[in-house]
């Protein structure tokens, strides 16, 4: 049986669909291979420098209780713990001084409750990088954990070598059942594939405050986050974006560096969370914004069109192909950044979010649309 001849429709349904895998292509293998094939080295570097862990803490009892003795008892010879109490309302001026009197390298210094004085995250981070005696900064948030006592030790290595000013970690959350915690897994995983891959294909933009380290020189001398101090986001994204470059920039991604944080438990609390971070992209450079944003679009004309191809029947095995192709280079690269990341089997919920997660995305920027929900950091 012969197939009449393809409709001009068809033809350009054919074309975008050829252009979407073409970009899809790309985006996996220039910014998504170099994290799969990356290889750490195997150097043991002899880096031993003082360092000063800076963590950020608003109504934060509980979690300063469970977490913070795991820092605190982190195997590094020489270390401070700075916690600034960012004007709670619970008992975490309790805490830490209970904390203080069994760990004396803890310091913690407090913002007084002012309900004249509404101020973000990046108040509190600076006073705690200005209390900071040592030069170099690992930064975490007092709902982590880190995940060995080798934690300090092996992010501050990155500082061996002299050019480095900024280094990028990876920082998971909690694995429980149900459809929002998965999400939150996925969505963390796939932002690491962008910023940890970016950063090694010689384009870093972003680390997470949730586990990052840079030097208290680089801060000081752009004079910290007074660029964009008038958003309440954008300490960790926006920062990075700024000051890192192909030279300063080094990531690691080590299983014995990773922390872990707790997860939200409903999707309404992710949709809240997720739209606090979108907010600042906005602000990112314009050829950024452009690559970030076509590959979803790119990837969502991709499924459409093929989707209507496989419909008229014409190029169908065409459309079947491509689909295959890139599902089967994405799930190799995937397992493999899986494996580094210690993530396990979570690569196969690519299958449920692949077409789903960038409509969540846009769902949770829309509660930007609120800003009466934007008035703290945490």
């Amino acid at each position: 049986m012969q197939l009449p001849p393809p409709s001009t429709q068809e033809t350009i349904l054919l074309s975008l669909a050829f252009l979407s895998w073409f970009i899809q292509f790309w985006f996996l293998l220039k910014r998504v291979r170099p994290l799969a094939f990356y290889k750490a080295s195997t150097n043991v570097s002899s880096f031993k420098e003082p360092v000063s862990v800076v963590i950020c803490a608003k109504n934060e009892a509980d979690n300063l209780r469970r977490f913070l003795p795991s820092i605190m008892e982190q195997d590094y010879p020489d270390f401070q713990v700075v916690v600034v109490n960012d004007a709670s309302e619970d008992d975490t001026e309790l805490v830490l001084a209970e904390l203080k009197s069994k760990h004396p390298h803890l310091y913690y210094t407090s913002i007084p409750i002012d309900q004249k004085f509404s101020h973000g995250k990046k108040l509190a981070l600076t006073i705690g990088i200005k209390a900071a005696r040592f030069p170099y900064l690992l930064l975490t948030d007092a709902d982590c954990r880190p995940l060995s006592q080798q934690w300090l030790k092996t992010m501050a290595q990155g500082f061996s070598k002299t050019e480095t000013a900024l280094i990028l970690g990876f920082g998971a959350y909690e694995k429980h059942k149900g459809f929002a915690n998965l999400l939150q897994r996925y969505d963390t995983f796939f932002v690491a594939l962008q910023y940890l891959g970016f950063a090694l294909s010689g384009k870093p933009y972003m680390g997470v405050g949730r586990n990052l380290a840079y030097t208290k020189k680089l801060f000081t001398e752009h004079k910290g986050v007074s660029q964009h101090a008038h958003l309440l986001s954008g300490d960790d994204d926006l920062f990075v974006q700024q000051h890192a470059s192909k030279s300063n920039t080094h990531i690691e991604i080590s299983p014995k560096a990773h922390t872990l944080s707790q997860a939200v438990s409903t999707l309404k609390k992710w949709r809240q969370q997720k739209a606090r971070h979108l907010s600042t992209a906005t602000h990112y450079r314009k050829s950024l914004r452009l690559e970030l944003g076509l590959e979803p679009v790119s990837r969502q004309i991709l499924f459409a069109s093929s989707v209507v191809l496989i419909f008229f029947n014409t190029f169908a095995s065409i459309a079947l192909v491509l689909l295959g192709l890139r599902l089967l280079l994405l799930l190799t690269l995937w397992h493999k950044v899986a494996g580094l990341l210690n993530q396990g089997k979570l690569y196969w919920s690519v299958l449920i979010f692949d077409w789903l997660h960038p409509w969540l995305l846009l769902w949770a920027s829309l509660e930007n649309r609120n800003k009466s929900k934007r008035n703290q950091w945490k």
